[in-house]
């Protein structure tokens, strides 16, 4: 399988530019995370992302086209997901409706050549970053949700970056989209689209970057709050718990703490507000009980 070598101008510099730029659109990376961009980008492979939900997959490819001015197209995948919803479709009705107006034409293949432009193709997400003529990153978003049929698709589209239709011809990409597959983790996938990809594992941010990330996101929040708050987070989620809190619920947890005035995180205020940190009554009773123990050493 050869694949499209387009010479293209690589997007980055460096991995610090790839930083940097995160940084400038609120989006706090790692070396780890910035070093995968960046490769992505020079070898011209897609990041498949993995990690527990919450940890700012998604954010990370909306982040990478905010930072380039590149427009973001998401395939968001579920269960049943086929060719028609992720590739093309045809517009039958409005197929018909022009065979109707065409019924005095004498021959089929007039017909039949108009009605299969590309005036009635319905392109959807994938056949639309390969077509586009603008930079875009693509996001194929819950990758271990879809079958092993799609997959395959996924991956012969991410080989070659072309798509044959039977009746217009094939499509070659102007341009290789930045492309990334996130997945939680619900199945494994196949060995091929694992050695298509770069890998990247996305894990929840150890206690000081999650710091500057509750700095970053919530304005008016003081040094010392938001230090309490990583701590706190930190030590919820070394807890047995159904759903551990994502980065988007600390951030909500430190707006309403600030909304409520409190600089000090006392343990009675802690409690009252979990309801905004975790969203399974049993896992907040485990933290309230983890946070009454904190409070008496």
């Amino acid at each position: 399988m050869g694949m499209a070598q387009l010479d293209q101008a690589p997007r980055f510099d460096s991995v610090q530019q790839v930083r940097d730029g995160l940084r400038s659109v609120n989006y706090l990376a790692d070396d780890g995370i910035a070093g995968v961009v960046y490769l992505a980008d020079r070898l011209q492979k897609p990041v498949l992302v993995e990690g527990p939900a919450g940890t700012g997959k998604t954010q990370l490819a909306k982040s990478v086209a905010e930072q380039l001015g590149a427009r973001l197209i998401r395939l968001q995948c579920y269960e049943g997901l086929d060719e028609s919803k992720a590739l093309y479709e045809w517009n039958y009705k409005k197929q018909l409706l022009r065979i109707q107006a065409d019924r005095n034409s004498d021959s089929w293949s007039d017909v039949s050549d108009d009605i299969f432009s590309d005036e009635f193709l319905l392109t959807r997400p994938l056949l639309e970053a390969i077509s586009a003529p603008d930079p875009v990153v693509l996001l194929i978003d819950e990758v271990d949700r879809v079958e092993v049929e799609t997959e395959a698709l996924l991956l012969e589209i991410l080989s070659e970056y072309q798509v044959s239709i039977p009746e217009l011809g094939t499509i070659t990409a102007k341009q290789i989209p930045l492309v990334f597959l996130t997945s939680n983790n619900t199945r494994e996938l196949s060995e091929a689209l694992k050695r298509r990809c770069l890998f990247l594992h996305v894990d929840y941010p150890d206690m000081e970057r999650e710091k500057q990330i509750v700095l970053t996101k919530v304005p008016d929040i003081t040094e010392n709050l938001a230090d309490q708050i990583a701590r706190i987070v930190r030590s919820i989620r070394q807890l047995e718990l159904k759903k551990a809190p994502s980065v988007s619920e600390t951030i909500d947890w430190a707006r309403t703490l600030v909304l409520l005035g409190i600089d000090h995180i006392e343990a009675q205020q802690a409690k009252e507000t979990l309801h905004i940190l975790l969203k399974y009554q049993t896992d907040i009773a485990k933290a309230a009980k983890e946070l009454s123990m904190e409070a008496k050493k």
